[in-house]
């Protein structure tokens, strides 16, 4: 790929007091991380340089003033970073959940948005974050892909997608309480997650997408002794998806879909609710999943697991997930670009 033509991808270093600032250390370190896209990282000099203490790396990074500089930049330049003051080291308990570090990662993440807005980056690839502390320091959202969508100006349908190994799943509701999760199973909100999901495959490279409906019910409903939700609604949404010219299937049972999505007969399943897939994802691969939020202007990925505040500041934090994110990101942006 030419160099002016790489895609410029943000990273931005998490919860300041989970695991995100070694993984991005380790992410950094190595070499074939930029050698996919011009790299930029945003965020405190000091968490950066904690993260690099933790993980035992020294990586040089070019200062930059503005992330409009980015592109700019002489070619080969291993990365670059745009140094913030989020959150100061007193304010940071390390494996706690607390507003300054919540705050902190809500202002990184606007700053990348504003720069996507502006064309100066073309994708954001952030490390693990807490939604207990964003909410404690701002966020007025479920979640954040609530919180970009808004931000963004989104006013068209847009969903989590979770990825693992050319698996990729998304959700009808996702972070709600489940006994709400009923009220969201209506056709449209499935033939759109479905429709969004099988076009970002078809963008992302996969000519013909073999998706799949999951059901809601035990034993897919058991032919409407245990709930008609797969009658009465995710039927007739297969059936409208199939009219329109995707070749979709199901709903099949949701204690058997993942199996077939096992063995390699499916790339995609469009799943009723959060659990729902994520229990089997993060089973089938807990270290190596990652989150892209679909339906957004600008591609943002994250690692599926958590900010590990449990095992933060031991140096034991696995960069599989976070690569496999940063890589997911740089193959869509130049997708885009193209």
């Amino acid at each position: 790929m030419d160099e002016q033509a790489r895609p410029v991808v943000a990273l931005t270093l998490g919860d300041p007091a989970g695991i995100g600032p070694e993984l991005i250390a380790r992410l950094l370190a190595q070499p074939q991380t930029t050698q996919q896209a011009r790299v930029v990282l945003v965020g405190d000099r000091w968490l950066w340089d904690e993260g690099q203490r933790i993980a035992g790396t020294a990586v040089e990074l070019q200062p930059v003033a503005s992330l409009a500089e980015v592109r700019g930049l002489a070619d080969g330049t291993r990365a670059a970073f745009l140094a913030l003051d989020t959150v100061r080291p007193d304010q940071v308990q390390r494996g706690q959940a607390q507003a300054p570090g919540g705050a902190s990662v809500l202002a990184v993440l606007n700053r990348c948005m504003d720069a996507a807005r502006a064309g100066q980056v073309d994708a954001i690839s952030f490390a693990p974050l807490n939604k207990h502390a964003m909410k404690q320091g701002g966020l007025k959202h479920e979640d954040e892909l609530h919180h970009f969508a808004e931000y963004l100006g989104v006013t068209g349908y847009f969903c989590e997608f979770n990825t693992l190994r050319g698996l990729w799943t998304s959700r009808i509701s996702s972070h709600v309480p489940l006994k709400d999760v009923p009220k969201y199973i209506d056709k449209q909100r499935i033939v759109d997650a479905t429709t969004l999901i099988y076009r970002s495959l078809q963008a992302s490279g996969v000519a013909a997408p073999r998706v799949a409906v999951a059901g809601l019910n035990p034993h897919n409903g058991d032919g409407g002794t245990c709930g008609r939700e797969e009658i009465e609604v995710i039927e007739p949404a297969v059936a409208a998806l199939n009219a329109q010219g995707m070749p979709v299937v199901g709903p099949f049972s949701p204690d058997t879909i993942f199996l077939r999505a096992r063995e390699g007969e499916l790339d995609a399943i469009v799943t009723m609710y959060h659990d729902q897939g994520q229990i089997a994802l993060k089973l089938m691969g807990f270290s190596q999943g990652v989150t892209v939020q679909g339906g957004l202007p600008v591609v943002i990925t994250t690692p599926a697991h958590g900010t590990a505040y449990d095992i933060a500041g031991q140096g034991r934090a696995n960069v599989d997930a976070m690569a496999n994110a940063f890589a997911i990101a740089a193959r869509m942006a130049a997708s885009r670009i193209a």
